[in-house]
C-alpha cells in the first residue's frame, strides 16, 4: 500500500502522522510511504531522517493526497485537505465528528473511508488511540490551568499549592477516566487540593485507592457537581461518551456562579466541550472570559509537546496502521472488530451511530460496507 503523511497544517499543531521509525516499520513490511517536505520538523525529525528510514518526500501536501491509498494524520483533516480527499481513499486519524457537521458532511461527501483514531476500541473497552493524548493533556491541564490562574493571564493571582500559611488552590476534576487521573496525578504534585467527580463508584474507588486518600472523590449528580464546581479554583473537565458530543455539566447559570478569577480547563472540547460556554480555542489565542472566569479550550492541546505526543501516540496507532495497510481497510476490520468500531465515516455512509445520532444523520452499521 502506499501511505502518505502531509504536514499538520492546524493553528499551532506540530504532530506528525508518522515518526521515522513508524515509516521504517512499515516499509519493512513491504509497503511505501510519501512524506510531505517538512512535516516532521516539530518533533525534531527533518526530511532526511525520513529518507533513511525509507520514505519518499513529495514537495506539498497535494501530491500526497493525490499519490496515498491511505493518509495517516493527527488532526481532523481542515477544509482544504478535506476537498483533497478522492472517493474510497483511506483516512485514520483524529475526527472528533459530533460537534463538527461541516466536517462531517464534507467527509461524507468525499467518499473516502475514514477510521477515527477516538473510536477505536480495546478489548477491555478503553479507547487505546485516544488515550496516549487523553495522559498528555490531563498532565498539561493542570499546568494550563496554573498559568491562567496567574493575575496577569487574567486569572485571580493563586499558587496552586499555597505556601506556609497561606491555603492551596482547590482543583475540581470532572471525569475519572485517563484525563481525569493524570490530571490528578500532576494537581497532588503541586500541593493543591483536589477533588475529583464522576457517577462511576468504581471509577471513584480506583482513584481513592491510587492516591492513597489525597483525592477526596466525589458521586457525580447535579447537586455535588454545582457545589464543587462553584468553590473550585481551577476546573478541569475530561469528561467523555466515545465518539459522541461531550454532556453539559456545567451550566451558563453556573458559570455566572463561580469565582471571579477562577478558570476552566475543558479538555472534552474536541467533543464539544462540557460547559455551556465552550467554544474552541487555539494555543494562538487559548482563552477567552465569560463572566470573569477565564476559559482555557485548546482542542489540540497536546499539540504544544509534539515530540511527546507524537511518540506516545505513533507507539498506539502503528499496531493498527499496519493492520489497514497489510490487510487492505475492508479485510482488517472485518478481521478487529475493535479496528472497526473507528470506522465513523464510508463511501458516503456515516457509520458511527453516535455521530449520526449527534448530527442527525442517517446511520449505516459498519457491516454493511465491508463486504467486497
Amino acid at each position: 500500500m502506499l501511505i502518505g503523511v502531509p504536514k499538520e497544517i492546524k493553528v499551532h499543531e506540530y504532530r506528525v502522522g508518522l515518526t521515522p521509525s513508524s515509516v521504517r516499520e512499515l516499509v519493512t513490511h513491504g509497503h511505501q510511504v510519501i512524506v510531505e517536505t517538512a512535516a516532521g520538523v516539530g518533533i525534531g525529525a527533518d526530511d532526511a531522517d525520513y529518507v533513511r528510514a525509507g520514505a519518499h518526500i513529495v514537495g506539498q501536501a497535494s501530491d500526497v493526497f493525490a499519490r496515498a491509498e491511505m493518509v495517516v494524520k493527527v488532526k481532523e483533516p481542515q477544509a482544504v485537505e478535506r476537498a483533497m480527499l478522492r472517493e474510497g481513499q483511506l483516512l485514520f486519524t483524529y475526527l472528533h465528528l459530533a460537534p463538527d457537521p461541516e466536517q462531517t458532511r464534507e467527509l461524507i461527501a468525499s467518499g473516502a473511508v475514514c477510521v477515527a483514531y477516538e473510536t477505536v476500541t480495546s478489548p477491555t473497552g478503553g479507547l487505546p488511540l485516544l488515550a496516549p493524548m487523553s495522559e498528555v493533556a490531563g498532565r498539561m491541564s493542570v499546568q494550563a490551568g496554573a498559568h491562567c490562574l496567574e493575575r496577569a493571564r487574567g486569572g485571580m493571582g493563586v499558587l496552586l499549592g499555597g505556601v506556609a500559611g497561606v491555603p492551596p488552590a482547590k482543583i475540581v476534576i470532572l471525569g475519572a477516566g485517563v484525563v481525569g487521573t493524570n490530571a490528578a496525578q500532576m494537581a497532588v504534585g503541586t500541593g493543591a487540593q483536589v477533588v475529583v467527580i464522576d457517577n462511576s463508584v468504581d471509577a471513584l474507588r480506583r482513584i481513592d485507592a491510587v492516591f492513597n486518600g489525597r483525592v477526596m472523590t466525589v458521586f457525580s449528580n447535579a447537586d455535588n457537581v454545582e457545589r464543587e464546581v462553584l468553590s473550585a479554583d481551577l476546573v478541569i473537565s475530561g469528561v467523555l461518551i466515545p465518539g459522541a458530543a461531550a454532556p453539559k455539566l456545567v451550566t451558563r447559570a453556573m458559570i455566572g456562579r463561580m469565582k471571579a478569577g477562577s478558570v476552566i480547563v475543558d479538555v472534552a472540547i474536541d467533543q464539544g466541550g462540557s460547559t455551556d460556554t465552550a467554544r474552541p480555542t487555539t494555543h494562538a489565542d487559548p482563552t477567552y472570559v465569560v463572566d470573569d472566569v477565564v476559559h482555557y479550550m485548546v482542542a489540540n492541546m497536546p499539540g504544544a509537546v509534539p515530540r511527546t505526543s507524537t511518540y506516545a501516540l505513533n507507539n498506539a496507532t502503528l499496531p493498527f496502521a499496519l493492520q489497514l495497510a497489510d490487510r487492505g481497510w475492508r479485510k482488517a476490520l472485518a478481521d478487529n472488530p475493535h479496528l472497526k468500531a473507528g470506522l465513523n465515516v464510508a463511501l458516503g455512509k456515516v457509520t458511527y451511530k453516535a455521530v449520526a445520532k449527534a448530527l442527525i444523520l442517517d446511520y449505516t452499521p459498519a457491516e454493511a460496507v465491508l463486504p467486497m
